[in-house]
């Protein structure tokens, strides 16, 4: 029994150890999570390629047209403007039942025409040359910054923000900029998502 209490006590000690060097670290915010392309709106003039699986005759890669719409073989117009690749890709799986048994498609977009102006990043705030960029696969904050001119004399790097839009909603996340330009720590390096903004703020004087 003696030793059974014992070990409660140490137990309950390191718990406490642990809650105390916990509580006095610097929290990170968390990372967002980089945006598929199936988040995003198909929009008119985006290429859309279409595949059924095992009825190769039914695929097509089609442009959106101006009504949004996009013909497909057997179930003519279908509306895909608005839509995701996964609700348009839906929508033919049941209108392709009629006359194809358990259809299996898959709807991809291969050219994003229309999201060119919406899939860029923008940089503002204290840097050197505040721009709006091009998204690109695999870009991140720090990528962006640079692309700026990095950051101007003026700036508070570390109190910078990158502003991401969910459906209806803005969400902020804390960017240590001068820790990922100085001492190498990447933790908030974010990768950035197409329609993203860093903003860098400039110092209280």
């Amino acid at each position: 029994m003696r030793i059974l209490r014992h070990t409660i006590l140490v137990l309950l000690v390191a718990m406490l150890a642990a809650c105390a060097s916990g509580g006095g670290s610097e929290s990170i915010p968390p990372a967002p999570q980089a945006a598929s392309v199936e988040d995003y709106a198909i929009g008119i003039d985006d290429v859309v390629q279409v595949a059924v699986w095992r009825n190769p005759e039914l695929g097509i890669t089609v442009p959106v047209r101006p009504d949004g719409r996009i013909s497909v073989p057997l179930v003519g117009d279908v509306m895909a403007a608005g839509k995701t690749p996964s609700e348009v890709a839906a929508d033919l799986q049941d209108k392709l039942s009629a006359y194809v048994r358990d259809p299996q498609v898959a709807v991809i977009l291969t050219d994003l025409r229309s999201h060119e102006y919406l899939s860029r990043v923008r940089v503002t705030g204290a840097v050197r040359t505040p721009i709006s960029i091009p998204h690109r696969p695999g870009m991140t904050v720090l990528d962006a910054v640079l692309a700026a001119g990095g950051v101007n004399e003026f700036a508070a790097p570390d109190r910078s923000s990158l502003y991401r839009r969910n459906g209806g909603q803005t969400t902020s996340y804390a960017i240590r900029l001068d820790r990922i330009i100085n001492r190498g720590d990447l933790s908030t390096n974010f990768t950035v998502a197409p329609g993203d903004i860093i903003t860098v703020p400039e110092r209280a004087f």
